[in-house]
């Protein structure tokens, strides 16, 4: 039985995140995709955060936690770190409610991602070639400067913020029964777990990840907090070796499944999402339908069921773009 007590965020918080960001975020569509329903003999839909404002759903958390600052924090400007979704998330919270933002990303950021933030206003400093070398930089840049650290997962009214997902789709689809959602630290998949759960806890929650960097997944299995870098991932944007503290006592007490894909079926994934659904998107919003497409989730657990795929975001480079396409053409 569910302890909800000892968790961190609670659907009072997530109600309350949903009134803070309800003026400027967008409630974003939930469509249902055909070609899906018809292969696995169910109702599968698409939950399109790839058309939220920064064109990810990471907007909803970083301003929900922004706006809980005291006037004396916001003042003193604040800093966070991000592979580029959570970057643009903040440095556009930022400016809608008068903050100094800075922002460490990686130096493999996609250059998409870099320009989108800096066009928001924020200062980008560009450092490491993985999510978490740029983390340590943020951490060494918050002792020395005093801005007040936007955690991208790892915090209550983030995961709170990024829960309003879940609400949404309660709204849209209220008798879903299964929810699939990209994992990297667990902000998203925590929040949306508390909200979905909440209402019925009989809906399932299940998370997805690349083979090549999956440290929630490690530490699901595990049941300890577990670090997992093998190589780079089309996933970049959950591209985190080692989870949260707080979403992976979320994720362990209340999420259903952890799925592994490799970067072949992210491919394929994005590929059919662009042909089959017009839906570009960047390869972390394609893991939810890579685990669908691959076979990788149980199509017993899809058979006669309504089932939602997170589509988390859209900022891909077109370069990046190319190389799928190309990839199925040669």
């Amino acid at each position: 039985m569910t302890n909800w007590k000892k968790l961190p965020v609670n659907i009072t918080d997530i109600h309350e995140a949903k009134n803070v960001i309800k003026p400027y975020a967008r409630f974003t569509p939930l469509i249902k995709s055909y070609f899906m329903s018809s292969r696995y003999d169910g109702d599968i839909y698409l939950k399109l955060e790839n058309m939220q404002l920064t064109g990810s759903f990471k907007f909803r958390g970083a301003f929900n936690c922004i706006s809980h600052l005291s006037e004396e924090e916001k003042k003193r400007g604040v800093i966070a770190c991000s592979a580029g979704n959570h970057a643009q998330g903040v440095a556009l919270s930022c400016k809608l409610l008068g903050v100094k933002a800075t922002i460490v990303m990686p130096e493999t950021a996609p250059q998409s991602k870099v320009d989108a933030t800096r066009g928001y206003g924020a200062e980008v400093i560009l450092h490491g070639e993985f999510f978490d070398e740029a983390k340590e930089k943020c951490a060494q840049l918050v002792e020395e400067s005093g801005l007040v650290f936007i955690p991208p997962y790892d915090d209550k009214y983030v995961m709170a913020g990024q829960g309003t997902i879940g609400l949404e789709i309660l709204e849209q689809l209220w008798d879903v029964d299964n929810i699939i959602v990209p994992v990297g630290g667990g902000g998203m998949i925590s929040g949306i777990a508390v909200a979905a759960k909440s209402f019925n806890p009989n809906i399932k929650i299940i998370g997805v990840q690349s083979e090549n960097i999956h440290g929630m997944t490690a530490s699901y299995r595990e049941g300890k907090i577990t670090s997992h870098k093998e190589d780079k991932t089309l996933a970049d944007g959950c591209a985190v070796a080692v989870p949260g503290t707080l979403t992976f006592d979320v994720v362990t007490e209340i999420v259903d499944d952890m799925i592994l894909v490799d970067e072949e079926d992210i491919q394929c994934a994005m590929k059919d999402l662009i042909q089959r659904a017009k839906i570009v998107c960047e390869g972390a919003g394609a893991l939810p339908t890579a685990a669908i497409v691959s076979g990788k989730i149980d199509p017993e657990i899809l058979k006669g069921k309504k089932t939602v795929a997170l589509v988390s975001g859209g900022n891909i480079d077109l370069s990046k773009i190319d190389e799928v396409v190309q990839h199925f053409i040669r």
